[in-house]
């Protein structure tokens, strides 16, 4: 089966509905209404605007006429010239450049539901040329009044499908004028039909309030909706969207069927596979050569065809080494060789993961069986103890229930852990020491203590029925949804519910980016020092990531400062401060100060660490009455006098110096004071020193 995803986006109770449209750019759906009414909703705010116009910028009325005398069933919109058509017993052709006249009227001699216009034809189960008053062909064969129709748009196959009052679905080959299929099961009459211009799938409606889905290849019933809105009146799919709008009696239902997620996957040197469609296509990263790329704009990849594959993609994946690729859909899955896609192994699956060893991988084969392949032969069926609800690949077999999650050696399937958590997605570092574990909410950073676990299974101690206790130590939890994911070292890279490009290292997020779209991690390639993402859409933008910054940031976290003295000075001089600040949330302030470039930065760490020397060279450099009041502040503390005296004065600070002078009982500072502080005007100070000197 194809297992689409499908998801209710907007509900929209009214009248009934006779037709939908989805706006090409706009997060609009249109509906006409039995009433007279057109009502647009829009699908991303749920805004209803009752309108009865046709210009959606203005909200004016911009035209009005009686085309017919019955109401009208139908309309249809060329798609390059100004023409519509629209129908009761007679079948009208307006130009609206021509102020709305009538350029065409054909009597079909009995109501005609429906009719539909390509760039050569107006369709109505007789095929017409625009002008001719007769038409070209009329393709028989249901029982009963045909109410619906809709051409294929994929251009491989000169298609058409019909539905009828006879409760029957037809494809026909229009160049044959034969029927290739009917597809039977609604249990009233058949009122809408269409191909999805996007997904191999056919969408039928019908007066028994089911909406159904079928393989547009197999013709396999995939799905049934009823969403209980009475009769189905009209559907409508949009090319570049996986959006569906549905109308029926009691209102309008907007549906998402199947992944958002491109069928996208890069390998570690840069080549880029996806499909489009069933077509499968790459792109090389390495034959851009020195072109200069600028973040977040569209690289201009050349693209090169593959070859078709046999099921349609849903996902796409590299395995670790990037040796082979995995297209999984329809429930099966193909393995390919990378380079030239030649059909490795295949089989049916409900999920398929990869494990860290390239040579390994394993299928969800129901919600029961979970099997292990090793060099493309089984190795191991089992069956876990609390089912399998969804597969996770890595450094340990992820196994999704509905009681939480729970980690399987894939050597031998025994117990790790079990986790009371559910994820969404699993992302293992490629040492296998850090996790990162998504839900809906939230992510987490769970270190996997590998020697502990070794020890346990070798000697049994610290195992209950939930696996290894010390198996693995949680780092942390934060508070943001990711999309996707990947590790570089020991930082965490990802993307957002809110579209921000982020890396989380010890404790702290940074963000790289604010994307305009949602966008998808491909990969990370070092040499390049640069980050790549795809979108839905198939494009391809990359962003800086310095990779000497992630290599000191990981040197850091496993405190290992020999190397991280060893990276320092390949990072350029506009970075050193981003890492100190990173040095110093680690509680490295002393390393932060060697480090940083940043005079502001340099003098606050001087001052926490109470290195009067260096603070003292910043606040001459700076020449700032507030850092010789800071600086003077210190040297009090440090009983350094004579400094905080010299501090004090620069700063023009008459209440300190008084202070000191009064404290230290000087009294030849006392008489300096009087003479400066009355020279500057500072009356209070300079009345106080020559009060005590008794003048």
């Amino acid at each position: 089966p194809l297992r689409l995803d499908i998801k209710r986006k907007l509900t929209a109770r009214s009248d009934r509905v006779k037709s939908v449209d989805l706006h090409p750019t706009e997060p609009w759906m249109l509906a006409s209404l039995y009433n007279g009414s057109v009502c647009v909703w829009n699908h991303e705010t749920q805004d209803d605007m009752q309108i009865r116009v046709f210009n959606y910028n203005t909200l004016e009325r911009v035209h009005m006429f009686e085309a017919h005398s019955d109401y009208i069933r139908c309309i249809a919109v060329h798609p390059t010239q100004p023409y519509i058509l629209t129908n009761d017993m007679l079948i009208k052709l307006w130009d609206w450049e021509k102020k709305w006249s009538c350029k065409l009227s054909v009597d079909v001699c009995e109501y005609c539901e429906c009719i539909y216009l390509t760039n050569s034809s107006s369709a109505l189960f007789q095929v017409w040329q625009l002008g001719s008053s007769a038409p070209n062909f009329t393709l028989e064969g249901h029982e009963k009044g045909v109410n619906c129709i809709d051409y294929y748009s994929g251009g491989d196959k000169p298609y058409l499908i019909s539905g009828a009052d006879d409760r029957l679905v037809k494809i026909w080959d229009y160049q044959n004028k034969t029927c290739v299929q009917t597809l039977e099961g609604h249990a009233q009459n058949v009122s809408c039909v269409s191909f999805h211009p996007e997904l191999p799938i056919i969408i039928t409606g019908s007066e028994d309030g089911t909406v159904r889905i079928w393989h547009s290849s197999t013709y396999r019933l995939e799905s049934t909706l009823n969403y209980g809105m009475e009769r189905v009146w009209c559907v409508c799919g949009l090319r570049g969207s996986n959006n569906v709008a549905l109308g029926y009696d009691e209102g309008s239902i907007i549906i998402k069927l199947g992944r958002e997620e491109p069928a996208m996957s890069m390998d570690t040197n840069g080549k880029i596979i996806w499909a489009k469609h069933s077509e499968v296509q790459q792109a090389n990263l390495k034959a851009m050569g020195d072109t200069e790329i600028k973040d977040g704009e569209r690289l201009a990849l050349a693209v090169k065809d593959m070859g078709s594959c046999e099921i349609y993609p849903q996902t796409i994946q590299h395995n670790p080494n990037g040796r082979f690729v995995v297209v999984c859909g329809d429930g099966e899955y193909i393995i390919y060789t990378a380079m030239a896609l030649r059909n490795k192994s295949f089989g049916s699956a409900q999920e398929f993961v990869w494990a860290h060893d390239s040579s390994e991988y394993a299928i969800r084969e129901s919600n029961s069986v979970v099997k292990i392949f090793k060099n493309f032969k089984e190795k191991k069926s089992f069956k876990p103890d609390f089912g399998a609800e969804g597969i996770y690949g890595g450094f340990l077999l992820g196994v999704r229930s509905v009681n939480g999650l729970a980690f399987y050696d894939w050597e031998n399937t025994e117990l790790v852990r079990r986790i009371e958590i559910q994820p969404k997605h699993i992302f293992w570092s490629d040492s296998g020491e850090l996790v990162c574990i998504a839900t809906e909410e939230s992510f987490f950073i769970l270190r996997y203590l590998s020697e502990k676990v070794a020890a346990s299974q070798e000697n049994n101690e610290g195992v209950t029925e939930d696996g290894i206790e010390d198996a693995f130590e949680v780092c942390g939890e934060i508070q943001e949804v990711v999309k996707t994911g990947l590790w570089v070292g020991d930082c965490f890279i990802y993307t957002s519910s809110v579209n921000r490009l982020n890396y989380f290292v010890g404790g702290e997020i940074v963000t790289i980016a604010h994307l305009d779209r949602t966008m998808y991690l491909l990969g990370y390639i070092p040499k390049d020092d640069r980050l790549y993402l795809g979108d839905k859409e198939l494009n391809i933008v990359s962003y800086s990531l310095l990779v000497s910054v992630l290599e000191y940031q990981t040197a850091v976290m496993r405190r290992d400062f020999g190397m991280a003295d060893k990276v320092l000075p390949t990072i350029p001089k506009e970075q050193r401060t981003r890492v100190a600040h990173f040095l110093e949330k680690q509680g490295f302030k002393q390393q932060a100060l060697a480090v940083s470039s940043d005079s502001e930065h340099r003098f606050e760490l001087a001052l926490q660490l109470g290195e009067l020397k260096i603070a003292y060279q910043l606040a001459v450099e700076a020449e700032s009455e507030q850092k010789w009041k800071q600086l003077a502040e210190l040297a009090i503390s440090k009983c350094q006098f004579s400094l905080a005296q010299e501090c004090l004065h620069h700063a023009q600070d008459y209440g300190g110096l008084l202070l000191l002078a009064t404290a230290s009982g000087n009294a030849a500072m006392v008489g300096k004071l009087a003479e400066g502080a009355e020279r500057d005007g500072k009356n209070n100070v300079a009345f106080m020193t020559y009060f005590l000197q008794g003048k």
